[in-house]
């Protein structure tokens, strides 16, 4: 069937609307109308091929909530009319050790990403949620449990929200437990809610003294200005757990002092440079560790949006239309969001 949708033929040429082709949905599939669209930074640099890699034309897009508007003959969990979301995964192998264990974002053989990844459907890789609709196995469809009038705002829980959920599972934050979260952006803000909500004693960390109200805004107990090397020490051997959502190259030893023993700073922002390599002493003596962490599995971000419904807990978001992603994006550049544009994909048929 064909859609709208918004993508680029080539890395230096603006978005604009296409006309894009959508399998008719199989057996398993669920055909999903979107209504929302979340704007990830991972949608800028596969445009613009600065990860290199871009299969074109390129249609972004994986922070997908909408409504469902036809299912295949041997679909059970879903019906027409349900409201539901589609992450940054729509196949992956189902059989190797990790997607046994429910853990399809480490996927053995390659998860299928939303969009950029090769599928036997034209035009030969997936093209995802900047347009009318999508149709995927119902394997990576997830439930929507959020107030109508939320449903916008619950779009980047699909990648922001289970990009930190996940990490703060995995390391059982809850109460008791000291957490710092780095960066005050579209991961940031997330990660500063969810372990409120899980009952942690949450820190934001911010490079700007103007961020200081924002973040305790958010749920943040308090603020450090990392710039302020006192301030900063008076942080040593406090945190269980560090969220390191920063996508710029930076030195992680500013951080990594700050835990206790065996805590764990994690890596959630892919930097376009290396960071420099860190010191190793700081490791050693106190048993820390470095880790990083790529969103969740389906059932973990099915968790996720359960515990996010509980709690109302949605993301800060700007609401754009389809033609305004350009600009939108020039402004994500300028970190120019407070804390993520979301698409109203009502007006691709504008």
């Amino acid at each position: 069937m064909n859609v709208k949708a918004y993508g680029a033929h080539a890395a230096d040429q603006p978005l604009e609307l296409l006309d894009i082709e959508r399998r008719a949905p199989g057996p398993r599939d669920v055909q999903v109308d979107i209504a929302y669209c979340g704007v990830c930074h991972s949608d800028l640099h596969t445009v613009r091929s600065e990860w290199g890699g871009t299969l074109y034309p390129c249609v972004p897009g994986h922070e997908i909530v909408g409504r469902v508007s036809a299912v295949g003959a041997e679909v059970t969990r879903f019906a027409v009319g349900d409201t539901v979301g589609v992450g940054c995964m729509v196949a992956s192998c189902r059989s190797c050790p990790s997607c046994a264990e429910g853990l399809e974002q480490y996927c053995e053989n390659g998860f299928t990403p939303t969009y950029n990844g090769r599928t036997a459907d034209a035009p030969g890789h997936t093209l995802g949620g900047y347009a009318q609709r999508i149709v995927v196995d119902e394997g990576f469809v997830l439930t929507i449990r959020h107030p109508h009038d939320q449903l916008a705002a619950v779009a980047p829980l699909l990648c922001a929200g289970i990009t930190t959920y996940s990490p703060l599972r995995h390391w059982n934050v809850g109460p008791g437990k000291t957490v710092g979260i780095v960066g005050i952006g579209g991961l940031g803000h997330m990660g500063i809610k969810i372990a409120r909500a899980m009952g942690a004693q949450v820190v934001a960390f911010t490079t700007s003294e103007s961020k200081r109200q924002d973040a305790l805004a958010l749920g943040a107990h308090e603020v450090v200005v990392s710039r302020d090397a006192g301030a900063m020490r008076t942080q040593v051997n406090r945190f269980d757990l560090i969220l390191d959502t920063v996508a710029a190259s930076h030195s992680l030893d500013a951080f990594t002092t700050l835990l206790k023993r065996d805590g764990t700073l994690v890596l959630i922002g892919v930097p376009e440079h290396p960071h420099p390599s860190p010191m190793v002493g700081p490791l050693i003596f106190k048993r820390r560790a470095i880790a990083g962490s790529l969103i969740g599995g389906i059932a973990e971000t099915q968790e996720m949006l359960d515990f996010c419904a509980e709690h109302g807990i949605v993301a800060d978001i700007e609401l754009i239309s389809a033609q305004q992603i350009d600009a939108a994006y020039e402004r994500m550049v300028k970190s120019d969001v407070k804390y993520r544009f979301v698409i109203d994909n009502a007006t691709l048929a504008a």
